[in-house]
């Protein structure tokens, strides 16, 4: 690993995974991310990195291996196939471990130089023996586990601000004191059976930028100073901006990018080192998805770099 301090991100054309006609996953936003940050000078092509496919046994210290051995030896069921919403194939697991070493490549880099971020990531959806919302495989999950197993950490929070609930992340720590799950979603969206984070905010409908920024600030503060944690995963969905199709909520590009702001900031001053990975986003118009995920790595680059 390269030793200049700068802002890494991990990144593959692979992540941009091709998907039947008329899909409603925006997976072209994982190509017009990197161009934007590219074509705008906010980062060069030394800033990119390439992970490697995730190491299987890896990937088990999270989830079941029947599961894992399902996704690589294409036996997932129609049903199965239906709760991720992607059509399985090999080069779709090949994408989901390739994504989940990039968090935890992210990890290594965030040590050295306070933050790393992962173009894709923050599938939350995912469970121990089953994948749904688009998620196949639980990449923080993966890499908190990872970095218990290796000593890396002791106590690691996961800041998930996507608009629907990480269902899959509160049901894989429930029992694990080392990891302390944060989300803060709306009340009224998917999935509709909520599991139990270790602390949830369910936000009603329309909720807008000066009550979102005022809860999250109060329950982040709280929670790094109560827990002391010294790994940190964000989930910067931008899912929750008011022109989302499936998010509900009322919050401004400007009030999604001062959320990101407050979070690094939080995290800067007390030295939490930072993985961030995207998580969803639905409007209508990719330029807007494109615009407020670009302005978490703009946000990142400004306060950390």
């Amino acid at each position: 690993m390269s030793e200049s301090p700068q802002l890494y991100i991990a990144f593959d054309p692979i992540y941009a995974h091709p998907l039947p006609e008329g899909h409603r996953f925006p997976m072209i936003k994982y190509e017009l991310i990197p161009e934007q940050l590219l074509y705008e000078g906010s980062i060069k092509e030394s800033n990119l990195f390439k992970p490697n496919v995730c190491l299987d046994e890896t990937v088990l210290l999270t989830h079941d291996p029947l599961y894992l051995a399902k996704l690589k030896d294409q036996t997932l069921s129609a049903k199965e196939q239906r709760h991720i919403g992607f059509p399985q194939s090999p080069a779709l697991t090949a994408r989901e471990l390739m994504i989940t070493q990039g968090s935890i490549d992210c990890c290594f880099y965030a040590m050295k130089y306070g933050v790393a971020m992962n173009i894709a990531g923050g599938t939350h959806h995912a469970f121990f023996d089953r994948g749904e919302g688009f998620c196949l495989l639980n990449d923080f999950a993966v890499a908190a586990n990872y970095l218990l197993k290796h000593q890396k950490a002791k106590k690691i929070v996961i800041i998930d601000l996507d608009v629907h609930q990480g269902n899959g992340t509160a049901s894989l720590f429930e029992k694990q004191p080392n990891v302390y799950t944060f989300s803060m979603h709306g009340a009224h969206n998917y999935p509709f059976h909520k599991e139990k984070s270790d602390r949830d905010v369910p936000l009603n409908d329309g909720i807008g930028d000066a009550e979102y920024l005022s809860l999250l600030a109060y329950h982040l503060s709280e929670i790094l100073e109560k827990e002391q944690p010294d790994f940190a995963f964000y989930l910067s969905g931008v899912d929750i901006l008011s022109t989302d199709k499936f998010g509900k909520l009322n919050v401004s590009m400007e009030g999604c990018k001062a959320r990101d702001e407050y979070v690094f900031n939080s995290l800067k001053k007390k030295n939490i080192p930072c993985t961030v990975a995207m998580g969803g986003g639905y409007s209508p118009n990719v330029k807007d998805i494109v615009e407020a995920h670009c302005n978490t790595y703009r946000a990142a680059l400004d306060i950390y770099f």
